[in-house]
C-alpha cells in the first residue's frame, strides 16, 4: 500500500513525492524501495502489486523498475485501506482462484530483516491451512499513544487469538497496556488466503465488496480504469482494521520482535535517530547545538545550522518551508496543513 499522503511529515513531504517516495534514512533507498527489497526475498517481482493513487503512477515505476504497469494498481482518490485491500483482492482473483496474500505498507522501517521473513513464513505456513484472519503483532517497549493495539488471549508461543483492537489510547491507558503484557502494538501488517478474505468482505463489509465484485470481468482489461474511477466515487471512506479485523471472530496474531517502526511522524523518525549526548537528533545536515536539548533537526543536505535555547522540539526546512514545532504537539502538523492548504490555496502543500 503506497497512496497515502504523509502529511504529519510535512513539510519534507509534499503531495508531488510523498514519505514512501523519500529517503529519510540516508541509504540512498527509499521506503517504497526497501518494502520493495524486503519482500522480494519471499515473494516472485510478478506477484508483487503496488497500490497507490493515480499522482504516482510514473513516480513508482521509476523507483520500482523491474515492476510491469499492470502491477501498479491506480486509486483516483483515497478511500482508506479497505477499498485498497479490496480492489488488490479482486484484481488477484481475477487471476487466479487459490492465492496467499500478504498486505503490507510502504513506510514501516524494519531493522531485523531475517527475524521479519522468519515471521512472514511462519505466517504464510499458517494461513495456506487455516481460515483465519493474520496480523503481525509488535512487543511494544514503551507506553506508545500513536498507535493501535491488540489484546490477545492466554496461551503458549507466539501464535494468539486476538481478544480486542484498541486505536491509539492515552497516556495513562498505553500505560496500562504495556505493564500487562497482553497487549502488542498493531503493525498494520496483514496475511490471509484468497478464499478467507473474500468471504471476510462479503460478510463484513458488503458496502465495499459489492463495488469491486461489480467489475470482475473488467479486471486486466482497458476497461479496469473506467470500472475504478465510478467504484470509487462512491465507495465509503474506511480502514481494513475498523472494517474487518474489530468484526471478526476468526482473527490471530503472531507476537513478535524485529525491530518495527511505524514511521508516521516525526517523533518516530527521531525515536530511532542517532542522538547527542542532550538527547538532540540532527539528519542530512550539520548543526551545533547549545543549551538546547531532545530536537530533531532534518534540513536539507549541505546546510549548516546553529541552535540556542531550544528544547524538545521538531525543526525541519524543506525548499521553501521551515517548521518549527513542539515534538509533543506535533499531531497538529496535520492540522497546519489542512489550513495553510486551504488559506494559500495548495500553495506550500
Amino acid at each position: 500500500m503506497a497512496g497515502g499522503a504523509g502529511a504529519r511529515f510535512w513539510p519534507y513531504s509534499r503531495n508531488e513525492r510523498p514519505k514512501q517516495f523519500l529517503d529519510f534514512l540516508g541509504t540512498g533507498r527509499s521506503l517504497l524501495q526497501l518494502t520493495y527489497e524486503r519482500f522480494r526475498k519471499v515473494v516472485p517481482a510478478e506477484n508483487i502489486l503496488i497500490v497507490s493513487n493515480i499522482l504516482y503512477k510514473d513516480l513508482i515505476l521509476e523507483q520500482l523498475p523491474d515492476l510491469r504497469a499492470e502491477q501498479v494498481l491506480l486509486e483516483p482518490s483515497r478511500r482508506n485501506t479497505a477499498p485498497c485491500i479490496d480492489y488488490a483482492i479482486h484484481r488477484i482473483k481475477a487471476k487466479t482462484s487459490k492465492a496467499n496474500i500478504i498486505v503490507a505498507p510502504s513506510d514501516h522501517l524494519i531493522l531485523k530483516e531475517s527475524e521479519f521473513l522468519n515471521v512472514i513464513n511462519q505466517g504464510i505456513e499458517f494461513i495456506e491451512v487455516n481460515d483465519s484472519l493474520l496480523t503481525l503483532g509488535i512487543t511494544p517497549n514503551r507506553p506508545e499513544t500513536g498507535y493501535g493495539y491488540i489484546q490477545v488471549e492466554e496461551g503458549v508461543g507466539n501464535l494468539r487469538k486476538v481478544k480486542t483492537f484498541t486505536e491509539k489510547p492515552n497516556l495513562e491507558l498505553a500505560k496500562v497496556f504495556v505493564e500487562s503484557g497482553e497487549f502488542f502494538w498493531n503493525s498494520g501488517i496483514f496475511l490471509w488466503n484468497l478464499q478467507t478474505i473474500e468471504r471476510a468482505f462479503r460478510t463484513l463489509l458488503p458496502e465495499v465488496d459489492t463495488k469491486f465484485e461489480a467489475g470482475k470481468n473488467l479486471y486486466g482489461t482497458p476497461h479496469e480504469a473506467e470500472f475504478i474511477e465510478e467504484a470509487y466515487s462512491s465507495c465509503p471512506n474506511i480502514s481494513i482494521d475498523y472494517g474487518i479485523m474489530e468484526k471478526a471472530s476468526n482473527v490471530y496474531i503472531i507476537c513478535a520482535e524485529f525491530g518495527w517502526t511505524d514511521l508516521g511522524t516525526w517523533g518516530s523518525l527521531y525515536e530511532i535517530s542517532q542522538k547527542d549526548s542532550a538527547g538532540n537528533a540532527v539528519l542530512n545536515c550539520d548543526a551545533s547545538f547549545y543549551d538546547s536539548k531532545n530536537n530533531l533537526l532534518v534540513l536539507e543536505d549541505g546546510k549548516f545550522a546553529v541552535i540556542q535555547g531550544l528544547n524538545d522540539s521538531i525543526v525541519v526546512e524543506s525548499n521553501n518551508i521551515l517548521l518549527i514545532c513542539k515534538k509533543e504537539e506535533e499531531q497538529r502538523i496535520r492540522n497546519f496543513v489542512n489550513e495553510i492548504s486551504i488559506k494559500y490555496e495548495g500553495k506550500f502543500i
